[in-house]
């Protein structure tokens, strides 16, 4: 059994190149980036009741980051002090990643696996998943694998898009028809999970939810807020017992 989509991966690893320009196809991610780090240092902060004055706030964690591709998150949080491994199916976007780690004098372990394989003989104290839901081939085996790979007390950060016509519209029409964010084809409608169906398979395996929130585009302001909404974007954290 295995979690990768080999056209999904093939998807990605066409344009690994351009993971770190900021004007390139992983625009939209650079857009995002600064609320989904923002998010995840509040949340670590407050569950694991670190200091926040402290330069190197994250230097008591260590940092899971599942599908991390060129590693434009696992950089930032490698920056305020944690240790962070990435991994990704891709070997095109571990490679990316890696050069530009090392570019960057950063000390970030790159791996090209992903959950289930057993190559990780390690657990960790946070573990991410962000935007890599929708590309999976195994939902169920992906979750219970980045559960395992969680230490106990540690929690677990879900970032996707909502299955609904406004995702359908915003994210599909808009977003790879209209705006030409993406490359049309990057994301399947019918593969976007709803915040239930996350909820219902991970308090199977026993996990239980800090919080959920949504995500939204200011268009004026040209960048993305927290928001009640989940309608579209949301980004949900799991707490292991």
């Amino acid at each position: 059994m295995t979690t990768i989509n080999k056209d999904e991966i093939q998807k990605f690893s066409k344009i690994a190149d351009e993971w770190w320009d900021v004007q390139g196809k992983f625009k939209p991610l650079h857009l995002f980036n600064p609320i989904r780090i923002d998010y995840i240092i509040k949340n670590c902060v407050d569950h694991f009741n670190l200091n926040k004055n402290k330069e190197k706030l994250l230097s008591k964690l260590k940092i899971l980051d599942i599908g991390c591709g060129g590693g434009l998150v696992a950089e930032p949080l490698s920056r305020l002090g944690a240790n962070v491994t990435g991994i990704d199916a891709s070997y095109k976007n571990i490679e990316v990643a890696k050069i530009h780690a090392k570019k960057n004098s950063l000390k970030i372990t790159y791996l090209n696996t992903s959950p289930e394989q057993n190559n990780i003989k390690e657990k960790f104290d946070v573990v991410l998943s962000l935007e890599v839901v929708e590309h999976v081939e195994n939902l169920d085996l992906f979750l219970k694998s980045a559960e395992e790979l969680l230490n106990k007390n540690g929690i677990l950060f879900i970032a996707t898009i909502n299955r609904t016509f406004e995702s359908y519209i915003k994210a599909i029409i808009g977003a790879e028809y209209i705006l030409r964010w993406l490359p049309i084809g990057t994301h399947d409608w019918q593969k976007f999970p709803k915040p239930e169906e996350i909820e219902k398979r991970l308090i199977k395996f026993k996990l239980i939810k800090k919080s959920l929130d949504g995500l939204k585009y200011n268009i004026l302001s040209r960048d993305w807020v927290l928001s009640s909404d989940c309608s579209v974007n949301y980004i949900m954290v799991y707490k292991k017992n």
